[in-house]
Protein backbone atom coordinates (compact mmCIF):
# COMPACT_ATOMS: atom_id res chain seq x y z
CA UNK A 1 0.00 0.00 0.00
CA UNK A 2 2.87 2.37 0.83
CA UNK A 3 4.34 1.54 -2.44
CA UNK A 4 1.06 2.34 -4.35
CA UNK A 5 1.17 6.01 -2.54
CA UNK A 6 4.34 6.61 -3.88
CA UNK A 7 4.16 5.78 -7.30
CA UNK A 8 0.76 7.71 -7.73
CA UNK A 9 2.98 10.63 -5.90
CA UNK A 10 5.68 10.70 -8.50
CA UNK A 11 3.17 10.77 -11.47
CA UNK A 12 1.36 13.56 -10.15
CA UNK A 13 4.87 15.74 -9.78
CA UNK A 14 5.71 14.76 -12.91
CA UNK A 15 2.47 16.11 -15.10
CA UNK A 16 2.00 19.65 -13.44
CA UNK A 17 4.28 21.97 -15.80
CA UNK A 18 3.32 20.12 -19.09
CA UNK A 19 -0.35 21.23 -17.74
CA UNK A 20 0.33 24.77 -16.66
CA UNK A 21 2.02 25.30 -19.99
CA UNK A 22 -0.81 23.47 -21.54
CA UNK A 23 -3.08 26.38 -19.75
CA UNK A 24 -0.92 29.07 -20.68
CA UNK A 25 -0.85 28.07 -24.50
CA UNK A 26 -4.28 28.09 -24.34
CA UNK A 27 -5.03 31.51 -21.85
CA UNK A 28 -2.06 33.15 -24.27
CA UNK A 29 -4.68 32.24 -27.59
CA UNK A 30 -7.75 33.41 -25.56
CA UNK A 31 -6.30 36.54 -25.05
CA UNK A 32 -4.62 36.82 -28.76
CA UNK A 33 -8.30 36.27 -30.02
CA UNK A 34 -10.11 38.63 -27.68
CA UNK A 35 -7.34 41.18 -28.96
CA UNK A 36 -8.30 40.31 -32.42
CA UNK A 37 -11.54 40.85 -32.24
CA UNK A 38 -10.63 44.17 -30.14
CA UNK A 39 -8.81 45.33 -33.05
CA UNK A 40 -11.56 44.08 -35.43
CA UNK A 41 -14.38 45.96 -33.37
CA UNK A 42 -12.64 49.07 -33.46
CA UNK A 43 -11.74 49.11 -36.95
CA UNK A 44 -15.96 48.56 -37.27
CA UNK A 45 -16.46 51.11 -34.87
CA UNK A 46 -14.50 53.67 -36.44
CA UNK A 47 -16.05 53.02 -39.99
CA UNK A 48 -19.49 53.22 -38.61
CA UNK A 49 -18.36 56.82 -36.51
CA UNK A 50 -17.04 58.17 -39.88
CA UNK A 51 -19.95 56.60 -41.96
CA UNK A 52 -22.06 58.63 -39.12
CA UNK A 53 -20.40 61.91 -39.24
CA UNK A 54 -20.91 61.85 -42.76
CA UNK A 55 -24.10 61.14 -42.20
CA UNK A 56 -24.66 63.82 -39.56
CA UNK A 57 -23.11 66.39 -41.85
CA UNK A 58 -25.52 65.84 -44.65
CA UNK A 59 -28.09 65.90 -42.26
CA UNK A 60 -27.09 69.33 -40.85
CA UNK A 61 -26.68 70.45 -44.94
CA UNK A 62 -30.61 69.19 -45.36
CA UNK A 63 -31.84 71.36 -41.84
CA UNK A 64 -29.70 74.18 -43.24
CA UNK A 65 -31.73 74.00 -47.03
CA UNK A 66 -35.03 73.12 -45.52
CA UNK A 67 -34.46 76.12 -42.89
CA UNK A 68 -33.52 78.32 -46.49
CA UNK A 69 -37.14 76.56 -47.95
CA UNK A 70 -38.45 77.79 -45.18
CA UNK A 71 -37.54 81.23 -44.83
CA UNK A 72 -39.07 81.19 -48.66
CA UNK A 73 -41.92 79.55 -47.88
CA UNK A 74 -42.50 81.94 -44.71
CA UNK A 75 -41.88 84.91 -47.52
CA UNK A 76 -44.00 83.96 -49.98
CA UNK A 77 -47.11 83.68 -47.47
CA UNK A 78 -46.26 87.11 -46.72
CA UNK A 79 -46.90 87.89 -49.97
CA UNK A 80 -49.65 86.00 -50.65
CA UNK A 81 -51.46 87.41 -47.38
CA UNK A 82 -50.40 91.21 -49.13
CA UNK A 83 -51.93 90.20 -52.54
CA UNK A 84 -55.05 88.83 -50.64
CA UNK A 85 -55.28 91.97 -49.01
CA UNK A 86 -55.34 93.86 -51.65
CA UNK A 87 -57.46 91.85 -53.70
CA UNK A 88 -60.01 91.89 -50.63
CA UNK A 89 -59.74 95.32 -50.73
CA UNK A 90 -60.41 95.24 -54.81
CA UNK A 91 -63.27 93.45 -54.09
CA UNK A 92 -64.87 95.42 -51.77
CA UNK A 93 -64.46 98.64 -53.96
CA UNK A 94 -65.49 96.14 -57.02
CA UNK A 95 -68.54 95.30 -54.83
CA UNK A 96 -69.88 98.98 -53.92
CA UNK A 97 -69.14 99.85 -57.48
CA UNK A 98 -71.54 97.17 -58.89
CA UNK A 99 -74.24 98.35 -55.79
CA UNK A 100 -73.81 102.02 -57.24
CA UNK A 101 -74.39 100.70 -60.77
CA UNK A 102 -77.37 98.34 -59.99
CA UNK A 103 -78.94 101.10 -57.83
CA UNK A 104 -78.08 103.83 -60.64
CA UNK A 105 -79.48 100.80 -63.41
CA UNK A 106 -82.90 100.21 -60.69
CA UNK A 107 -83.11 104.48 -61.20
CA UNK A 108 -82.96 104.66 -64.84
CA UNK A 109 -85.06 101.63 -64.98
CA UNK A 110 -88.08 103.65 -62.82
CA UNK A 111 -87.42 107.09 -64.36
CA UNK A 112 -88.15 104.80 -67.71
CA UNK A 113 -90.98 103.32 -66.59
CA UNK A 114 -92.23 106.50 -64.99
CA UNK A 115 -91.38 108.05 -68.55
CA UNK A 116 -92.94 105.15 -70.53
CA UNK A 117 -96.42 105.83 -67.91
CA UNK A 118 -96.03 109.62 -68.72
CA UNK A 119 -96.40 108.79 -72.63
CA UNK A 120 -98.91 106.09 -72.05
CA UNK A 121 -100.86 108.84 -70.47
CA UNK A 122 -100.08 111.16 -72.69
CA UNK A 123 -101.46 109.49 -75.75
CA UNK A 124 -104.29 108.27 -73.75
CA UNK A 125 -105.27 112.19 -73.28
CA UNK A 126 -104.75 113.22 -76.02
CA UNK A 127 -107.05 110.38 -77.67
CA UNK A 128 -109.42 111.44 -75.02
CA UNK A 129 -109.28 114.65 -76.09
CA UNK A 130 -109.59 113.87 -80.07
CA UNK A 131 -112.67 111.81 -78.79
CA UNK A 132 -113.69 114.58 -76.51
CA UNK A 133 -113.99 116.90 -79.93
CA UNK A 134 -115.39 114.20 -81.83
CA UNK A 135 -118.33 114.59 -79.03
CA UNK A 136 -118.54 118.14 -78.98
CA UNK A 137 -118.39 118.31 -82.99
CA UNK A 138 -121.22 115.86 -82.48
CA UNK A 139 -123.54 117.44 -79.71
CA UNK A 140 -122.78 120.52 -81.62
CA UNK A 141 -124.33 119.39 -84.79
CA UNK A 142 -127.15 117.69 -82.69
CA UNK A 143 -127.74 120.81 -80.84
CA UNK A 144 -128.50 122.59 -83.58
CA UNK A 145 -130.93 120.23 -84.97
CA UNK A 146 -132.55 120.42 -81.71
CA UNK A 147 -132.39 124.10 -81.47
CA UNK A 148 -134.29 124.08 -84.70
CA UNK A 149 -136.75 121.37 -83.78
CA UNK A 150 -137.31 122.92 -80.23
CA UNK A 151 -138.02 126.37 -82.25
CA UNK A 152 -140.91 124.18 -84.18
CA UNK A 153 -142.21 122.55 -80.84
CA UNK A 154 -142.88 125.51 -78.92
CA UNK A 155 -145.22 127.02 -80.39
CA UNK A 156 -146.62 123.59 -80.41
CA UNK A 157 -146.13 123.27 -76.57
CA UNK A 158 -147.81 126.58 -75.88
CA UNK A 159 -150.98 125.22 -77.36
CA UNK A 160 -150.52 122.36 -75.43
CA UNK A 161 -149.76 124.44 -72.33
CA UNK A 162 -153.26 125.90 -72.87
CA UNK A 163 -154.69 122.34 -73.19
CA UNK A 164 -153.14 121.27 -69.88
CA UNK A 165 -154.23 123.76 -67.87
CA UNK A 166 -158.13 122.87 -69.07
CA UNK A 167 -157.20 119.74 -67.77
CA UNK A 168 -155.43 120.76 -64.76
CA UNK A 169 -158.64 122.58 -63.75
CA UNK A 170 -160.71 119.65 -64.59
CA UNK A 171 -158.30 117.76 -62.53
CA UNK A 172 -158.68 119.95 -59.58
CA UNK A 173 -162.30 119.17 -59.67
CA UNK A 174 -161.86 115.33 -59.49
CA UNK A 175 -159.37 115.78 -56.70
CA UNK A 176 -162.13 117.20 -54.59
CA UNK A 177 -164.67 115.21 -55.70
CA UNK A 178 -162.30 111.99 -54.55
CA UNK A 179 -161.53 113.66 -51.29
CA UNK A 180 -164.87 113.72 -50.44
CA UNK A 181 -165.28 109.60 -51.06
CA UNK A 182 -161.94 109.33 -49.51
CA UNK A 183 -163.13 111.16 -46.80
CA UNK A 184 -166.57 109.05 -46.40
CA UNK A 185 -164.24 105.53 -47.04
CA UNK A 186 -162.65 106.54 -43.90
CA UNK A 187 -164.93 106.92 -41.96
CA UNK A 188 -167.07 103.80 -43.13
CA UNK A 189 -162.97 101.91 -42.80
CA UNK A 190 -163.62 103.56 -38.88
CA UNK A 191 -166.85 101.80 -38.57
CA UNK A 192 -165.75 98.58 -39.42
CA UNK A 193 -162.72 98.63 -37.50
CA UNK A 194 -164.80 99.20 -34.48
CA UNK A 195 -167.18 96.28 -35.90
CA UNK A 196 -163.84 93.79 -36.33
CA UNK A 197 -162.76 94.30 -32.63
CA UNK A 198 -166.61 93.68 -32.03
CA UNK A 199 -165.70 90.51 -33.67
CA UNK A 200 -162.35 89.56 -32.13
CA UNK A 201 -163.86 90.43 -28.63
CA UNK A 202 -166.60 88.46 -29.29
CA UNK A 203 -164.19 85.21 -30.85
CA UNK A 204 -161.60 85.63 -27.79
CA UNK A 205 -164.95 85.20 -25.62
CA UNK A 206 -166.11 82.45 -27.87
CA UNK A 207 -162.51 80.43 -27.52
CA UNK A 208 -162.30 81.10 -24.01
CA UNK A 209 -165.86 79.35 -23.84
CA UNK A 210 -164.41 76.36 -25.37
CA UNK A 211 -161.37 76.33 -23.70
CA UNK A 212 -163.34 75.81 -20.52
CA UNK A 213 -165.88 73.68 -21.91
CA UNK A 214 -162.99 71.60 -23.22
CA UNK A 215 -161.15 71.69 -19.66
CA UNK A 216 -164.51 70.35 -18.22
CA UNK A 217 -164.81 67.24 -20.51
CA UNK A 218 -161.05 66.74 -19.32
CA UNK A 219 -161.90 66.74 -15.78
CA UNK A 220 -164.76 64.67 -16.52
CA UNK A 221 -162.54 62.21 -18.98
CA UNK A 222 -160.01 61.84 -15.71
CA UNK A 223 -162.10 61.36 -13.31
CA UNK A 224 -164.14 58.58 -15.17
CA UNK A 225 -160.96 57.07 -16.42
CA UNK A 226 -159.76 57.18 -12.76
CA UNK A 227 -162.55 55.81 -11.34
CA UNK A 228 -162.20 52.91 -14.74
CA UNK A 229 -158.86 52.08 -13.81
CA UNK A 230 -159.25 51.73 -9.78
CA UNK A 231 -156.61 52.79 -7.60
CA UNK A 232 -153.60 51.11 -9.06
CA UNK A 233 -150.32 53.17 -7.78
CA UNK A 234 -148.50 52.76 -10.81
CA UNK A 235 -151.18 55.18 -12.25
CA UNK A 236 -151.83 58.98 -11.06
CA UNK A 237 -153.06 61.98 -11.85
CA UNK A 238 -150.85 65.20 -12.30
CA UNK A 239 -152.04 68.50 -13.23
CA UNK A 240 -153.77 68.12 -16.76
CA UNK A 241 -151.70 64.36 -17.33
CA UNK A 242 -152.51 61.08 -16.88
CA UNK A 243 -149.57 58.72 -16.43
CA UNK A 244 -148.46 55.30 -16.80
CA UNK A 245 -145.72 53.68 -15.19
CA UNK A 246 -143.65 52.04 -18.15
CA UNK A 247 -144.26 48.53 -16.02
CA UNK A 248 -147.61 48.64 -15.99
CA UNK A 249 -147.74 48.38 -19.79
CA UNK A 250 -144.79 46.79 -21.12
CA UNK A 251 -142.02 44.76 -20.50
CA UNK A 252 -138.47 45.73 -19.89
CA UNK A 253 -136.95 47.67 -23.12
CA UNK A 254 -140.10 46.33 -24.89
CA UNK A 255 -142.18 48.34 -27.10
CA UNK A 256 -145.52 45.86 -27.00
CA UNK A 257 -148.42 46.08 -24.96
CA UNK A 258 -148.68 42.94 -22.58
CA UNK A 259 -151.52 41.81 -21.75
CA UNK A 260 -152.17 43.89 -18.58
CA UNK A 261 -151.36 46.88 -20.37
CA UNK A 262 -153.59 46.05 -23.76
CA UNK A 263 -156.60 45.66 -20.43
CA UNK A 264 -155.55 49.10 -18.97
CA UNK A 265 -155.61 50.27 -22.59
CA UNK A 266 -158.98 49.40 -23.22
CA UNK A 267 -160.46 50.60 -20.41
CA UNK A 268 -159.22 54.27 -21.45
CA UNK A 269 -160.04 53.61 -24.86
CA UNK A 270 -163.52 53.04 -23.93
CA UNK A 271 -163.43 55.82 -21.60
CA UNK A 272 -162.45 58.18 -24.24
CA UNK A 273 -164.71 56.74 -26.70
CA UNK A 274 -167.42 57.33 -24.43
CA UNK A 275 -166.51 60.79 -23.32
CA UNK A 276 -165.68 61.75 -27.31
CA UNK A 277 -169.18 60.76 -28.34
CA UNK A 278 -170.12 64.00 -25.58
CA UNK A 279 -167.40 66.61 -26.88
CA UNK A 280 -169.28 69.41 -29.40
CA UNK A 281 -167.94 68.50 -32.92
CA UNK A 282 -166.95 72.21 -32.44
CA UNK A 283 -164.35 71.63 -30.03
CA UNK A 284 -161.18 70.86 -31.97
CA UNK A 285 -159.33 68.36 -29.62
CA UNK A 286 -156.58 65.58 -29.49
CA UNK A 287 -155.54 63.23 -27.03
CA UNK A 288 -151.70 63.49 -27.02
CA UNK A 289 -149.38 60.36 -26.00
CA UNK A 290 -146.02 60.91 -24.60
CA UNK A 291 -143.54 58.55 -24.29
CA UNK A 292 -141.31 58.87 -21.65
CA UNK A 293 -137.53 56.63 -21.18
CA UNK A 294 -135.17 56.71 -17.53
CA UNK A 295 -131.48 57.69 -18.85
CA UNK A 296 -129.91 54.26 -18.28
CA UNK A 297 -128.35 52.90 -21.86
CA UNK A 298 -131.16 50.53 -23.59
CA UNK A 299 -129.59 46.75 -24.25
CA UNK A 300 -132.27 46.30 -26.80
CA UNK A 301 -130.78 45.39 -30.39
CA UNK A 302 -134.31 46.10 -31.87
CA UNK A 303 -134.14 49.79 -30.56
CA UNK A 304 -130.76 51.75 -30.75
CA UNK A 305 -131.41 54.73 -28.16
CA UNK A 306 -133.96 55.13 -25.34
CA UNK A 307 -135.65 57.49 -27.53
CA UNK A 308 -136.67 55.28 -30.31
CA UNK A 309 -138.12 52.63 -27.40
CA UNK A 310 -140.06 56.05 -26.03
CA UNK A 311 -141.43 56.75 -29.32
CA UNK A 312 -142.18 52.99 -30.33
CA UNK A 313 -144.20 52.64 -26.94
CA UNK A 314 -146.07 55.80 -27.89
CA UNK A 315 -147.08 54.80 -30.99
CA UNK A 316 -147.93 51.35 -29.39
CA UNK A 317 -150.10 53.04 -27.11
CA UNK A 318 -151.84 54.92 -30.34
CA UNK A 319 -152.21 52.19 -32.40
CA UNK A 320 -154.12 50.30 -29.77
CA UNK A 321 -156.36 52.91 -29.11
CA UNK A 322 -157.07 53.47 -32.29
CA UNK A 323 -157.96 49.90 -32.82
CA UNK A 324 -160.75 49.76 -29.96
CA UNK A 325 -162.31 52.89 -31.98
CA UNK A 326 -160.84 56.17 -30.75
CA UNK A 327 -160.49 58.33 -34.19
CA UNK A 328 -157.03 58.47 -35.49
CA UNK A 329 -157.59 61.75 -35.95
CA UNK A 330 -157.72 63.11 -32.33
CA UNK A 331 -154.96 60.67 -31.52
CA UNK A 332 -151.08 61.82 -31.30
CA UNK A 333 -147.95 60.11 -30.36
CA UNK A 334 -144.72 61.86 -29.30
CA UNK A 335 -141.05 60.33 -28.07
CA UNK A 336 -139.14 62.39 -25.63
CA UNK A 337 -136.64 59.63 -24.18
CA UNK A 338 -134.74 60.28 -21.10
CA UNK A 339 -134.57 64.01 -21.91
CA UNK A 340 -138.02 65.00 -19.54
CA UNK A 341 -137.55 63.53 -16.45
CA UNK A 342 -139.63 63.56 -13.54
CA UNK A 343 -137.17 63.34 -11.20
CA UNK A 344 -133.21 63.90 -11.93
CA UNK A 345 -131.57 61.79 -9.26
CA UNK A 346 -129.56 58.90 -10.17
CA UNK A 347 -131.43 55.83 -7.59
CA UNK A 348 -133.31 53.13 -9.01
CA UNK A 349 -136.89 54.86 -7.85
CA UNK A 350 -136.39 57.91 -9.77
CA UNK A 351 -135.64 55.90 -13.08
CA UNK A 352 -138.74 54.04 -11.93
CA UNK A 353 -140.79 56.92 -12.20
CA UNK A 354 -139.02 58.31 -15.24
CA UNK A 355 -139.91 55.28 -17.33
CA UNK A 356 -143.74 56.33 -18.15
CA UNK A 357 -146.34 57.01 -20.52
CA UNK A 358 -148.31 60.30 -20.25
CA UNK A 359 -151.83 60.95 -21.49
CA UNK A 360 -152.89 64.84 -22.75
CA UNK A 361 -156.15 65.79 -23.42
CA UNK A 362 -155.48 69.08 -25.41
CA UNK A 363 -157.03 71.36 -28.20
CA UNK A 364 -155.16 71.26 -31.15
Amino acid sequence: MMLSRRNRHSNHTNNTWPGFVDALSTLLLVIIFLLSMFVLAQFFLGTALSGRDEALVKLQNQVLELGDLLALEQQANRDLRDNISQLSASLQSANMTREELESRINDLEADIAQAEGRTARMQESRQENESNLRDLEQRYAEASRALGEERELSHRARQQVEQLNSQLTQLRQQLASLQSALEASELRDREQKATIANLSQRLNTALASKVAELHQYRSEFFGRLKTALGNNPNIRVQGDRFIFQSEVLFGSGSADLDQNGKREMAKLAQTLVEISQQIPTDINWILRVDGHTDKLPIKSGRYPSNWELSIARALSVVYFLNSRGVDAHRLAATGFGPYQPLDPADTPDAYQRNRRIELRLTAK
